[in-house]
Protein backbone atom coordinates (compact mmCIF):
# COMPACT_ATOMS: atom_id res chain seq x y z
CA UNK A 1 0.00 0.00 0.00
CA UNK A 2 1.27 3.22 -1.05
CA UNK A 3 2.56 6.04 1.91
CA UNK A 4 2.20 8.75 -0.87
CA UNK A 5 -0.87 9.92 0.85
CA UNK A 6 -2.40 12.62 -0.50
CA UNK A 7 -2.24 16.24 2.03
CA UNK A 8 -4.71 18.61 2.92
CA UNK A 9 -2.87 21.94 3.78
CA UNK A 10 -5.70 23.98 5.25
CA UNK A 11 -5.95 22.96 8.46
CA UNK A 12 -1.80 23.20 9.14
CA UNK A 13 -2.04 26.99 6.93
CA UNK A 14 -5.15 28.75 9.29
CA UNK A 15 -2.97 27.09 12.39
CA UNK A 16 0.28 28.68 11.78
CA UNK A 17 -1.15 31.63 10.46
CA UNK A 18 -3.07 32.01 14.25
CA UNK A 19 0.23 31.36 15.81
CA UNK A 20 2.12 33.67 13.77
CA UNK A 21 -0.17 36.16 13.97
CA UNK A 22 -0.06 35.58 17.40
CA UNK A 23 4.14 35.49 17.97
CA UNK A 24 4.57 38.43 15.73
CA UNK A 25 2.26 40.52 17.45
CA UNK A 26 3.39 39.39 20.74
CA UNK A 27 6.90 40.33 19.89
CA UNK A 28 6.37 43.48 18.41
CA UNK A 29 4.93 44.45 21.52
CA UNK A 30 7.62 43.33 23.46
CA UNK A 31 10.29 45.18 20.99
CA UNK A 32 8.33 48.71 20.94
CA UNK A 33 8.21 48.71 25.25
CA UNK A 34 11.68 47.50 25.68
CA UNK A 35 13.74 47.49 22.14
CA UNK A 36 14.03 49.81 19.30
CA UNK A 37 10.95 49.00 17.21
CA UNK A 38 12.00 47.28 13.59
CA UNK A 39 9.75 45.68 11.00
CA UNK A 40 12.06 44.37 8.74
CA UNK A 41 12.36 42.63 12.25
CA UNK A 42 9.07 41.97 12.83
CA UNK A 43 8.32 40.73 9.17
CA UNK A 44 11.56 38.40 9.18
CA UNK A 45 10.73 37.01 12.53
CA UNK A 46 6.99 36.18 11.21
CA UNK A 47 8.02 34.98 7.90
CA UNK A 48 10.47 32.18 9.93
CA UNK A 49 7.50 31.46 12.58
CA UNK A 50 4.66 31.01 9.62
CA UNK A 51 7.08 28.67 7.58
CA UNK A 52 8.27 26.83 11.02
CA UNK A 53 5.03 26.26 12.34
CA UNK A 54 3.40 25.52 9.27
CA UNK A 55 5.55 22.73 8.42
CA UNK A 56 5.61 21.31 11.88
CA UNK A 57 1.92 21.32 12.34
CA UNK A 58 1.46 19.48 8.74
CA UNK A 59 4.16 16.87 10.15
CA UNK A 60 2.77 16.74 13.12
CA UNK A 61 -0.73 16.38 12.33
CA UNK A 62 -0.42 13.74 8.95
CA UNK A 63 1.87 11.68 11.53
CA UNK A 64 -1.18 11.58 14.20
CA UNK A 65 -4.02 10.99 11.73
CA UNK A 66 -1.56 8.68 9.40
CA UNK A 67 -1.19 6.08 12.35
CA UNK A 68 -4.98 5.83 13.22
CA UNK A 69 -5.66 6.07 9.25
CA UNK A 70 -3.43 3.45 8.05
CA UNK A 71 -4.85 1.40 10.79
CA UNK A 72 -8.60 1.88 9.10
CA UNK A 73 -6.92 0.68 5.30
CA UNK A 74 -5.41 -2.40 7.41
CA UNK A 75 -8.45 -3.65 8.57
CA UNK A 76 -10.52 -2.87 5.49
CA UNK A 77 -7.70 -3.92 2.91
CA UNK A 78 -7.98 -8.26 4.31
CA UNK A 79 -11.13 -7.84 2.91
CA UNK A 80 -9.86 -7.49 -0.74
CA UNK A 81 -11.37 -4.68 -1.83
CA UNK A 82 -9.87 -3.28 -4.94
CA UNK A 83 -11.38 0.18 -4.05
CA UNK A 84 -8.67 0.49 -1.34
CA UNK A 85 -6.41 -1.58 -2.59
CA UNK A 86 -5.62 0.41 -5.62
CA UNK A 87 -5.73 4.15 -3.68
CA UNK A 88 -3.44 5.92 -1.78
CA UNK A 89 -4.01 6.25 1.76
CA UNK A 90 -5.89 9.87 2.44
CA UNK A 91 -5.49 12.25 5.34
CA UNK A 92 -8.35 14.30 3.71
CA UNK A 93 -11.43 13.30 6.28
CA UNK A 94 -13.86 14.18 3.92
CA UNK A 95 -12.44 12.16 0.85
CA UNK A 96 -11.84 9.15 3.77
CA UNK A 97 -15.53 9.14 5.02
CA UNK A 98 -16.37 8.90 1.08
CA UNK A 99 -14.45 5.88 0.51
CA UNK A 100 -15.48 3.80 3.69
CA UNK A 101 -19.20 4.89 2.98
CA UNK A 102 -18.49 3.84 -0.76
CA UNK A 103 -16.88 0.57 0.82
CA UNK A 104 -19.48 0.31 3.23
CA UNK A 105 -21.94 0.18 0.12
CA UNK A 106 -20.89 -1.94 -1.98
CA UNK A 107 -20.62 -4.64 0.70
CA UNK A 108 -24.17 -4.61 1.60
CA UNK A 109 -24.79 -4.89 -1.97
CA UNK A 110 -22.75 -7.80 -2.21
CA UNK A 111 -23.90 -9.69 0.60
CA UNK A 112 -27.36 -8.95 -0.26
CA UNK A 113 -26.64 -10.23 -3.49
CA UNK A 114 -25.03 -13.33 -2.33
CA UNK A 115 -28.51 -13.71 0.25
CA UNK A 116 -30.52 -13.84 -2.95
CA UNK A 117 -28.35 -16.66 -4.70
CA UNK A 118 -27.64 -18.42 -1.92
CA UNK A 119 -31.81 -18.36 -1.76
CA UNK A 120 -32.17 -18.76 -5.28
CA UNK A 121 -29.58 -22.06 -4.70
CA UNK A 122 -31.99 -23.43 -2.44
CA UNK A 123 -34.87 -23.41 -4.08
CA UNK A 124 -32.95 -24.31 -7.66
CA UNK A 125 -31.66 -27.59 -5.47
CA UNK A 126 -35.17 -27.83 -3.90
CA UNK A 127 -36.86 -27.70 -7.62
CA UNK A 128 -34.25 -30.25 -8.93
CA UNK A 129 -34.98 -32.65 -6.46
CA UNK A 130 -38.83 -32.43 -6.68
CA UNK A 131 -38.83 -32.60 -10.66
CA UNK A 132 -36.73 -35.85 -10.27
CA UNK A 133 -38.02 -37.62 -7.52
CA UNK A 134 -41.71 -37.45 -9.08
CA UNK A 135 -40.65 -39.50 -12.30
CA UNK A 136 -37.89 -41.35 -10.28
CA UNK A 137 -40.17 -42.67 -7.88
CA UNK A 138 -42.88 -43.37 -10.62
CA UNK A 139 -40.46 -45.71 -12.24
CA UNK A 140 -39.44 -47.46 -8.61
CA UNK A 141 -42.94 -47.84 -7.60
CA UNK A 142 -43.93 -49.91 -10.96
CA UNK A 143 -40.69 -51.91 -11.49
CA UNK A 144 -41.20 -52.50 -7.33
CA UNK A 145 -44.35 -53.92 -7.86
CA UNK A 146 -43.10 -56.44 -11.02
CA UNK A 147 -40.79 -57.60 -9.19
CA UNK A 148 -42.38 -58.37 -5.53
CA UNK A 149 -46.00 -58.94 -7.18
CA UNK A 150 -47.51 -61.54 -9.27
CA UNK A 151 -48.04 -58.62 -12.01
CA UNK A 152 -44.46 -60.34 -14.12
CA UNK A 153 -46.80 -63.54 -14.64
CA UNK A 154 -49.61 -61.02 -16.07
CA UNK A 155 -48.50 -60.56 -19.56
CA UNK A 156 -50.86 -57.13 -20.12
CA UNK A 157 -50.37 -55.83 -16.58
CA UNK A 158 -46.70 -56.23 -17.59
CA UNK A 159 -46.69 -54.14 -20.42
CA UNK A 160 -48.91 -51.61 -18.81
CA UNK A 161 -46.59 -50.78 -15.79
CA UNK A 162 -43.50 -51.48 -18.12
CA UNK A 163 -45.09 -48.30 -20.22
CA UNK A 164 -45.87 -46.15 -17.07
CA UNK A 165 -42.04 -46.82 -16.48
CA UNK A 166 -40.77 -46.03 -19.36
CA UNK A 167 -43.22 -42.60 -19.40
CA UNK A 168 -41.19 -41.58 -16.04
CA UNK A 169 -37.46 -42.39 -18.00
CA UNK A 170 -38.31 -40.49 -20.80
CA UNK A 171 -39.57 -37.72 -18.29
CA UNK A 172 -36.10 -37.89 -16.66
CA UNK A 173 -34.26 -37.92 -19.94
CA UNK A 174 -36.03 -35.00 -20.75
CA UNK A 175 -35.21 -32.80 -17.56
CA UNK A 176 -31.51 -33.84 -18.10
CA UNK A 177 -31.32 -33.08 -21.51
CA UNK A 178 -33.03 -29.67 -20.75
CA UNK A 179 -30.61 -28.82 -17.95
CA UNK A 180 -27.51 -29.90 -19.91
CA UNK A 181 -29.17 -27.43 -22.96
CA UNK A 182 -29.03 -24.59 -20.25
CA UNK A 183 -25.83 -25.30 -18.22
CA UNK A 184 -24.20 -24.82 -22.15
CA UNK A 185 -25.97 -21.96 -23.30
CA UNK A 186 -25.10 -20.16 -20.14
CA UNK A 187 -20.72 -21.42 -20.34
CA UNK A 188 -21.42 -20.63 -24.17
CA UNK A 189 -20.64 -24.06 -25.34
CA UNK A 190 -23.46 -24.64 -27.38
CA UNK A 191 -22.58 -22.83 -30.29
CA UNK A 192 -25.20 -21.40 -32.72
CA UNK A 193 -25.57 -22.58 -36.25
CA UNK A 194 -26.61 -19.39 -37.78
CA UNK A 195 -28.32 -19.23 -41.23
CA UNK A 196 -31.15 -17.44 -43.43
CA UNK A 197 -34.14 -18.28 -42.72
CA UNK A 198 -37.74 -17.61 -43.26
CA UNK A 199 -39.61 -17.34 -40.23
CA UNK A 200 -42.93 -17.40 -41.54
CA UNK A 201 -42.45 -21.38 -42.96
CA UNK A 202 -40.99 -22.35 -39.44
CA UNK A 203 -43.87 -21.08 -37.65
CA UNK A 204 -45.93 -22.49 -40.03
CA UNK A 205 -44.30 -25.75 -39.34
CA UNK A 206 -44.84 -25.53 -35.46
CA UNK A 207 -47.73 -25.16 -35.85
CA UNK A 208 -48.26 -28.38 -38.24
CA UNK A 209 -46.95 -30.32 -35.38
CA UNK A 210 -48.83 -29.29 -32.94
CA UNK A 211 -52.25 -28.87 -34.10
CA UNK A 212 -53.65 -32.64 -33.15
CA UNK A 213 -52.22 -31.12 -29.11
CA UNK A 214 -54.16 -27.34 -29.72
CA UNK A 215 -57.09 -29.62 -30.80
CA UNK A 216 -57.37 -31.83 -27.64
CA UNK A 217 -58.32 -27.96 -26.32
CA UNK A 218 -60.03 -26.68 -29.25
CA UNK A 219 -57.57 -24.32 -28.95
CA UNK A 220 -57.07 -23.04 -32.42
CA UNK A 221 -53.58 -21.98 -33.74
CA UNK A 222 -53.27 -19.54 -36.47
CA UNK A 223 -51.08 -16.06 -38.22
CA UNK A 224 -52.63 -12.78 -37.33
CA UNK A 225 -52.78 -12.03 -40.38
CA UNK A 226 -52.08 -13.26 -43.99
CA UNK A 227 -48.03 -13.47 -45.15
CA UNK A 228 -48.11 -13.25 -48.87
CA UNK A 229 -43.92 -13.00 -48.46
CA UNK A 230 -41.35 -14.79 -46.81
CA UNK A 231 -39.69 -12.91 -44.12
CA UNK A 232 -36.37 -13.56 -43.80
CA UNK A 233 -34.25 -13.86 -40.57
CA UNK A 234 -30.65 -14.58 -39.20
CA UNK A 235 -30.22 -17.11 -36.86
CA UNK A 236 -29.85 -20.73 -35.33
CA UNK A 237 -33.32 -22.71 -37.28
CA UNK A 238 -33.59 -25.43 -34.52
CA UNK A 239 -32.93 -23.28 -31.63
CA UNK A 240 -34.90 -20.56 -32.77
CA UNK A 241 -37.81 -23.26 -33.61
CA UNK A 242 -37.37 -24.72 -30.67
CA UNK A 243 -38.16 -21.06 -29.02
CA UNK A 244 -41.57 -20.81 -30.96
CA UNK A 245 -42.58 -24.74 -29.93
CA UNK A 246 -42.04 -24.13 -26.42
CA UNK A 247 -44.08 -20.28 -26.27
CA UNK A 248 -46.59 -22.42 -28.52
CA UNK A 249 -46.77 -25.05 -26.45
CA UNK A 250 -47.39 -23.37 -23.28
CA UNK A 251 -50.23 -21.10 -24.78
CA UNK A 252 -51.82 -24.39 -25.12
CA UNK A 253 -51.15 -25.72 -22.02
CA UNK A 254 -52.21 -22.84 -20.22
CA UNK A 255 -54.56 -21.78 -23.01
CA UNK A 256 -59.02 -22.03 -21.95
CA UNK A 257 -60.84 -24.83 -24.17
CA UNK A 258 -62.16 -23.23 -27.35
CA UNK A 259 -59.32 -20.71 -27.43
CA UNK A 260 -57.23 -19.26 -29.76
CA UNK A 261 -53.46 -18.78 -29.87
CA UNK A 262 -52.24 -16.04 -32.99
CA UNK A 263 -48.94 -15.79 -33.85
CA UNK A 264 -47.73 -12.24 -35.59
CA UNK A 265 -44.62 -11.40 -37.24
CA UNK A 266 -43.59 -7.42 -37.64
CA UNK A 267 -41.09 -4.93 -38.38
CA UNK A 268 -39.25 -3.25 -35.53
CA UNK A 269 -36.27 -1.23 -36.38
CA UNK A 270 -34.93 -1.30 -39.85
CA UNK A 271 -33.12 -4.50 -39.01
CA UNK A 272 -35.11 -6.01 -36.78
CA UNK A 273 -38.41 -8.03 -36.78
CA UNK A 274 -40.33 -9.08 -33.51
CA UNK A 275 -42.25 -12.35 -33.32
CA UNK A 276 -45.11 -11.95 -31.18
CA UNK A 277 -47.02 -15.44 -29.49
CA UNK A 278 -50.62 -14.38 -28.14
CA UNK A 279 -53.40 -15.98 -26.54
CA UNK A 280 -56.43 -15.75 -24.58
CA UNK A 281 -55.67 -17.90 -22.19
CA UNK A 282 -55.87 -17.96 -17.94
CA UNK A 283 -53.01 -14.88 -18.08
CA UNK A 284 -50.20 -14.18 -15.49
CA UNK A 285 -50.53 -12.83 -11.89
CA UNK A 286 -48.43 -9.87 -12.05
CA UNK A 287 -46.34 -10.51 -9.19
CA UNK A 288 -45.28 -13.89 -11.37
CA UNK A 289 -44.29 -12.24 -14.34
CA UNK A 290 -40.66 -11.32 -13.43
CA UNK A 291 -39.96 -14.88 -12.51
CA UNK A 292 -41.31 -16.91 -14.97
CA UNK A 293 -38.08 -17.24 -17.00
CA UNK A 294 -36.37 -19.40 -13.51
CA UNK A 295 -35.66 -22.63 -14.04
CA UNK A 296 -38.17 -24.83 -12.71
CA UNK A 297 -40.71 -21.83 -11.71
CA UNK A 298 -44.03 -22.45 -12.02
CA UNK A 299 -46.90 -20.10 -11.71
CA UNK A 300 -49.48 -22.75 -10.70
CA UNK A 301 -47.92 -24.83 -7.88
CA UNK A 302 -50.04 -27.37 -7.54
CA UNK A 303 -51.84 -27.90 -11.33
CA UNK A 304 -48.48 -27.22 -13.96
CA UNK A 305 -46.83 -30.65 -13.34
CA UNK A 306 -49.86 -32.80 -14.52
CA UNK A 307 -49.41 -31.37 -17.63
CA UNK A 308 -45.90 -32.61 -17.79
CA UNK A 309 -42.97 -30.97 -18.86
CA UNK A 310 -39.73 -30.27 -17.08
CA UNK A 311 -40.42 -26.59 -16.17
CA UNK A 312 -37.31 -25.33 -17.77
CA UNK A 313 -38.88 -24.12 -21.16
CA UNK A 314 -39.22 -20.54 -20.40
CA UNK A 315 -35.69 -20.53 -18.76
CA UNK A 316 -34.54 -22.71 -22.37
CA UNK A 317 -36.82 -19.53 -24.56
CA UNK A 318 -34.46 -17.03 -22.73
CA UNK A 319 -31.10 -18.32 -22.77
CA UNK A 320 -31.67 -19.03 -26.83
CA UNK A 321 -32.80 -15.57 -27.13
CA UNK A 322 -29.88 -14.17 -25.43
CA UNK A 323 -27.75 -16.17 -26.82
CA UNK A 324 -28.18 -14.19 -30.38
CA UNK A 325 -28.10 -11.30 -28.15
CA UNK A 326 -31.84 -10.28 -28.79
CA UNK A 327 -34.20 -9.94 -26.58
CA UNK A 328 -37.58 -11.17 -25.37
CA UNK A 329 -40.38 -9.57 -23.51
CA UNK A 330 -44.14 -10.86 -22.00
CA UNK A 331 -47.33 -9.18 -21.10
CA UNK A 332 -49.95 -10.12 -19.51
CA UNK A 333 -53.05 -9.56 -17.98
CA UNK A 334 -54.78 -12.06 -15.60
CA UNK A 335 -58.16 -13.94 -16.94
CA UNK A 336 -57.40 -12.02 -20.33
CA UNK A 337 -54.24 -13.84 -21.72
CA UNK A 338 -50.60 -13.84 -22.32
CA UNK A 339 -48.24 -12.42 -25.18
CA UNK A 340 -44.57 -13.36 -25.49
CA UNK A 341 -42.52 -11.73 -28.21
CA UNK A 342 -38.77 -12.02 -29.30
CA UNK A 343 -36.15 -9.80 -31.89
CA UNK A 344 -34.80 -11.56 -34.35
CA UNK A 345 -31.98 -10.58 -36.87
CA UNK A 346 -33.90 -8.89 -40.50
CA UNK A 347 -32.69 -9.96 -43.37
CA UNK A 348 -33.34 -7.41 -46.14
CA UNK A 349 -34.26 -9.26 -49.39
CA UNK A 350 -33.72 -8.16 -52.64
CA UNK A 351 -36.76 -7.48 -54.74
CA UNK A 352 -37.29 -10.26 -57.65
CA UNK A 353 -37.24 -7.95 -61.05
Amino acid sequence: MSINFRKTYKFAVKSSLYITLFATGFVSILTYFFFYFSWLFSGIFAVSILVFSFFMLQYRVERFIYRRVKKIYDDISFLDSTTFRNQAITTDMATLTRQVKKFATDKKLEIEMLKDREEYRREFLGNVSHELKTPLFTVQGYISTLLEGGAMKDKNLRKKYLERAEKGVERLVYIVEDLDMIAKLEMGDESLEMIEFDIIELTQNVMDLLEMQANKKDITLNFDSKYYRPIMVFGDYEKIQQVVMNLVVNSIKYGKQGGSTEIGVEDLTNNKVIIRVTDNGEGIEKQNISRLFERFYRVDKSGARTEGGSGLGLSIVKHIIEAHDEKIYVESTYGVGSEFSFTLEKVETTPSR
